[in-house]
């Protein structure tokens, strides 16, 4: 591993995380660098939630250095979430209020300037403009998953930790949040995703990993069917 964490979107090195049952993460290394889209596999328990969780400083390791978008998240943590974006199991909204109330309250966390302007303009971005006035608990499972993805990237962060996000998703959602991913991929951002779907994954992904027994290897390509 690269000891030069300047030019990563992730720099991760022996990174460990128990719980009561056991150690989940076992003395994992990772870097992704910017410009990557990464996708990464493994099955129920494996442990893909509990590492994006401590990306995104929602949990603390045990052991191990983490760098994310250039901070050290064991000292710069709240700097850190400035620049993440996330899209979780649970999508972080608030029921009783409207898609746009949401996003001007998170936009007013992240300091944004001009929150009402940037709010509709991400919510047409993720086609939801006309749901702007709606409560988020009259929406339909794939608008709710858009309004989590509006949320991550309303502060036009540099690195997007989707959990899933396409689990559940109609067709029109999905496109969507295709797009996204696609769009931050570039040199100045970067994407890490877990999913179940090993076809996606590898479709969307510039890069794929499996996390088996606490560590991560590069994930192999499903063979072609040369039955067809």
């Amino acid at each position: 591993m690269s000891e030069h964490t300047s030019d990563a979107a992730i720099w991760v090195k022996g990174l460990s995380k128990s719980f009561g049952h056991g150690p989940v993460l076992r003395g994992l290394d990772l870097v992704v660098t910017w410009g990557e889209s990464l996708a990464m596999f493994g099955a129920n328990g494996a442990g893909k939630t509990t590492l994006l969780r401590i990306l995104a400083t929602q949990a603390r390791p045990d052991a191990g250095t983490v760098m994310v978008a250039g901070c050290q998240l064991s000292r710069q943590a709240a700097a850190a979430r400035g620049r993440v974006g996330v899209v979780a199991h649970g999508g972080l909204l608030y029921d009783d209020l409207t898609c746009l109330e949401n996003l001007v309250f998170y936009g007013r966390l992240y300091g944004l300037p001009d929150v009402h302007t940037r709010g509709l303009a991400v919510l047409e971005r993720l086609a939801l403009k006309d749901q702007a006035g709606r409560r988020v608990r009259t929406l339909s499972h794939g608008q709710q998953k858009r309004l989590a993805i509006a949320r991550a990237i309303l502060h036009n962060p540099r690195l997007l930790l989707l959990d899933e996000a396409e689990s559940g998703l109609d067709s029109e959602s999905l496109a969507v949040l295709r797009t996204v991913v696609a769009e931050w991929t570039t040199p100045e951002r970067a994407v890490m995703m877990t999913t179940h779907n090993r076809e996606l994954g590898h479709a969307w992904a510039t890069r794929t990993v499996e996390l088996s027994g606490g560590r991560l290897q590069p994930a192999a390509r499903p063979a072609l069917d040369t039955a067809r």
